[in-house]
């Protein structure tokens, strides 16, 4: 995917790419970018767009990480949760190249305060594109912002799931873009991944998810649970049986989600237990192990879900708690769409499967 995109992006051609989970499309649209970029002060001339804050906090350390020896190349994030009163003054300090952020936040610095002028963009970038075009109020404002740059650009888009409709849309913010996209699904399979389920009662879930964690080895581990309630009540029973784990839900302050992100990803928290809030996206290195304790509700969702593990290539393990009948209808759809046969968890698992 990096061989096609990369020498397309940096002449300037519009691109929509699909690609599966954890093949190195963010360093696609960063460093194109910051190959075309010739920094002036006072313009901003790339915007990125994601859907999550945490999402968008990484993009934007990716392009301070790979822009180290560039100093005049400056970026900032923007999301909602905090006082926006920091971010008009940052845009009154000093205004960046480089914005990334989530389409709420920016909207409301564009159209509403007018602070932030995006009349000299020269690149557009929606990452997880299917997830802002899908959601109505989402896709607006995005429509809204992008109607804030200038006819002249650049558009990338990127996700691991395009649906036809959804590719129909892309095209329109688009001028002949180059697109790599998959239609035969069975090749999104992440081959390195090992997933396995588990058919249980909700009453049985604590007891196996704890025999689970102490049975096989992991560096880090991502639960995805459905709702922040739970997602509370389940890192304090796994802390009560001493298992090292923080949780992260959109009940948290803006400043306690990052910081706890950051702490995850830095690898100081070994178990994460999160809701959707970090099923797509979210690139951790050492995340190994996935555990859908609450089943996805679509199948798109358990693909971004598991592919928090076996990341570029390497070893993974997933595990799936199927508890009712809805949780077996989209398994089989899962098992369907993608061409893969999930098996049931064995009593015994080799570490040599999963781990690398």
């Amino acid at each position: 995917m990096q061989h096609e995109c990369i020498p397309q992006a940096v002449l300037g051609s519009d691109i929509i790419c699909q690609a599966k989970a954890g093949m190195g499309k963010t360093a696609v649209f960063v460093l194109a970018t910051l190959q075309q970029i010739v920094p002036t002060a006072g313009e901003i001339q790339c915007v990125v767009l994601c859907h999550t804050r945490e999402l968008a906090f990484q993009i934007e350390r990716e392009y301070q990480r790979l822009s180290k020896y560039m100093p005049d190349v400056k970026s900032r994030v923007f999301y909602g949760g905090v006082n926006i009163k920091g971010d008009i003054e940052a845009l009154k300090t000093e205004v960046p190249n480089i914005v990334v952020g989530t389409p709420g936040r920016i909207m409301d610095l564009v159209t509403i305060r007018k602070v932030m002028d995006l009349s000299k963009v020269k690149h557009f970038i929606l990452d997880e594109c299917d997830h802002m075009l899908n959601e109505v109020d989402m896709r607006k404002t995005v429509q809204m912002i992008f109607k804030e740059t200038p006819v002249e650009k650049q558009v990338m888009m990127f996700s691991a799931t395009l649906s036809t409709e959804v590719r129909g849309t892309c095209r329109k913010f688009c001028d002949d873009p180059m697109e790599i996209l998959v239609n035969d699904e069975a090749k999104l399979r992440l081959h390195g991944l090992s997933q396995y389920y588990v058919s249980l009662t909700e009453q049985e879930k604590n007891r196996k998810l704890n025999k689970i964690l102490d049975d096989i080895e992991f560096n880090q581990v991502v639960i995805f649970v459905s709702k922040t309630q739970r997602a509370r009540e389940l890192s304090k029973l796994l802390k009560d049986c001493m298992f090292p784990s923080i949780c992260i839900h959109s009940g948290l302050k803006q400043e306690e989600r990052i910081e706890r992100f950051k702490a995850f990803k830095d690898c100081n928290e070994r178990i994460l237990v999160t809701t959707d809030l970090f099923g797509r996206g979210i690139d951790i290195e050492r995340v190994n192990v996935v555990i859908n304790y609450d089943f996805p509700d679509n199948s798109d969702q358990y693909f971004h879900r598991v592919g928090r593990a076996g990341r570029f290539g390497t070893k993974g393990f997933a595990c799936s708690f199927v508890s009712t009948d809805e949780d077996k209808r989209v398994f089989d759809e899962v098992q369907s769409r993608f061409a893969v046969e999930v098996p049931a968890l064995p009593d015994q698992l080799e570490s040599s499967s999963y781990m690398a």
